[in-house]
């Protein structure tokens, strides 16, 4: 029966990988505060297909560049801060290694870019790299500004931006010969949710705290624009893949507000649910998915009619999600 059981497991995992692989549909990865769970969610039906543990309070989710791998920073709850990242092979439907990123603590954002993890350390004003090839963290960088929540690598990993919720304000840390500098740019209040435009040349910000969204030149490091996106609290931006609109998830309010990217300002305001976090836009652009943390769904909303089609059950607390293609 052991036998047996082994490989009924090895060939639903072969199944999820190879139905992602085929289908132009692809795979949702979806974590659930609540519960800590790590799932693999099938977008057409909503089914889950695959679920695993991992440590408390986990808030944002990444995969690898080759699709093998998820990560989660497990950010911790109340006064317990967390100081761990899950890494999990996709394929064997497992936690391979609880990475421990101490004294680092309150991992939050994750990029994956040219075989390694950047994340942020709330906790600590820092960010850091690991190299899951050597399991080890081999740089970080101290951006000295409050709660910094978010990084975001260019292409070119030139520039790394970061929004620093408590400072009001976006970091610029480019490297240039061998070292690494930073330019504090000042935005609005509660900067959190950021995006990188398509054709890379803006850098989107959204206020949790005023309302707002400031735009970023990426070559200038200024703010070139401000939006009034007219949020209670905003918590997360995505660009679609053309880059003509914004999709701003409002937390307080229970939409989600987009935005006119080149005319900078709102185009269509609606409902998704209550308390709306991470935002994903798979390549293709045709939908997005977004986690109704409040009612432990994601939403997907139609790019086209700007509707919610439909809901999917994920687990308690959706929050931060992936692609796998």
């Amino acid at each position: 029966m052991k036998i047996a059981f082994c490989l009924t497991a090895a060939a639903a995992a072969f199944t999820i990988v190879a139905a992602a692989a085929q289908s132009g549909g692809g795979r949702l990865l979806v974590l659930n505060k609540e519960d800590a769970t790590f799932v693999i969610v099938n977008p057409d039906s909503g089914a889950v297909l695959a679920k695993v543990g991992v440590g408390q309070g986990p808030h944002e989710l990444v995969a690898s560049t080759d699709g093998k791998y998820a990560f989660a920073s497990n950010y911790g709850t109340g006064g317990a801060p967390g100081h761990t990242i899950s890494m999990i092979d996709i394929a064997a439907q497992k936690e391979l290694r609880r990475i421990d990123v101490a004294p680092l603590s309150r991992p939050h954002g994750l990029a994956f870019t040219q075989g390694k993890l950047y994340f942020t350390a709330e906790a600590d004003k820092k960010i850091a790299r690991y190299d899951p090839a050597a399991d080890k963290i081999d740089w970080q960088f101290e951006t000295g500004q409050n709660a910094t929540h978010m990084v975001l690598p260019t292409r070119d990993l030139r520039t790394i931006f970061t929004s620093n919720i408590g400072s009001d304000s976006v970091s610029a840390i480019s490297q240039s010969g061998g070292s690494w500098t930073q330019t504090v740019i000042p935005v609005g209040k509660g900067p959190e949710g950021i995006d990188l435009s398509p054709d890379g040349r803006e850098v989107w910000s959204a206020h949790s705290r005023d309302g707002r969204v400031s735009v970023i030149d990426v070559a200038t490091k200024k703010v070139v624009a401000t939006i009034d996106a007219g949020t209670k609290r905003s918590n997360r931006i995505k660009l679609t893949p053309d880059g003509r609109y914004a999709i701003v998830s409002d937390d307080g309010s229970g939409d989600i507000v987009v935005l006119d990217a080149s005319a900078r300002t709102v185009f269509k305001r609606f409902a998704v649910g209550k308390s709306p976090e991470g935002v994903l836009i798979p390549p293709d652009g045709g939908r997005a998915f977004v986690a109704v943390n409040g009612d432990n769904a994601v939403a997907v909303v139609d790019l086209k009619t700007w509707t919610v089609t439909k809901k999917l059950q994920t687990g308690t607390g959706p929050d931060g999600m992936a692609w796998l293609r």
